[in-house]
């Protein structure tokens, strides 16, 4: 399996939390019912194009895994963390959860109906991530979605931007370049959505979804 040099090290600090992480965010869309009526939007897609499977890229210990799976989708998810994996596994016994890459997915070329990313390229390099983006094009199908979330940066001036995120090093994207990199790979950004913060969130910055379809 082919891995971008930053894995092994963000590898090692998820194993190291993911006990603490699958405890404080397990409920964690309870309160984020903008992000639910994506999902629930994203999967009505996939089910209308084919109703392929569905990855979960960076699925953690599973729990969006499980409520794509709920919403009526054969999903699946892949994590670089093998205690993620784990734990996903021990939570969700009826479903599918593997060790992977996002740079080198172990999916036959144009297998799946849709892609989620939640958060998940938010670790990779900006300089790595079209190589992320090539890889989903490769295995979604023709008409296949991906939604994409990542937290924005401060102006559309700046491309891509740090954050003092507690596990990793971590990187805001300015949403037109995103999806600039997406057409670039054939993924036609279809919609898109921004959720401002709280006055009470400890980051004070936009998160966005992408909803994006293969040609």
């Amino acid at each position: 399996m082919t891995e971008l040099p930053t894995l092994p090290a963000t590898r090692e600090a998820y194993d190291a939390i993911a006990p603490t992480y699958a405890q404080l965010f397990h409920d964690s869309l309870r309160d984020r019912p903008l992000e639910r009526a994506l999902l629930s939007a994203f999967a009505e897609l996939v089910r209308a194009h084919g109703d392929g499977e569905v990855a979960d890229l960076g699925c953690g210990p599973g729990y969006v895994t499980a409520h794509l799976h709920g919403l009526g989708l054969h999903a699946f998810g892949v994590d670089a963390s093998p205690m993620m994996v784990e734990l996903a596994r021990e939570a969700n016994p009826g479903l599918r959860f593997e060790v992977g890459s996002m740079a080198a997915l172990d999916i036959e070329d144009g297998a799946l109906g849709g892609v989620l990313s939640r958060w998940s390229v938010i670790h990779t390099p900006p300089q790595d991530v079209p190589a992320v983006l090539a890889e989903i094009a490769r295995v979604l199908a023709p008409g296949g979605h991906l939604l994409i979330d990542f937290p924005a940066t401060d102006s559309p001036h700046h491309e891509t931007q740090t954050y003092d995120h507690a596990v990793a090093t971590a990187y805001r994207w300015s949403p037109d370049r995103l999806a600039a990199l997406l057409r670039d790979h054939g993924l036609a950004e279809a919609a898109r959505t921004v959720i401002e913060p709280k006055p009470t969130d400890k980051r004070q910055f936009q998160e966005v979804q992408l909803l994006a379809c293969k040609a």
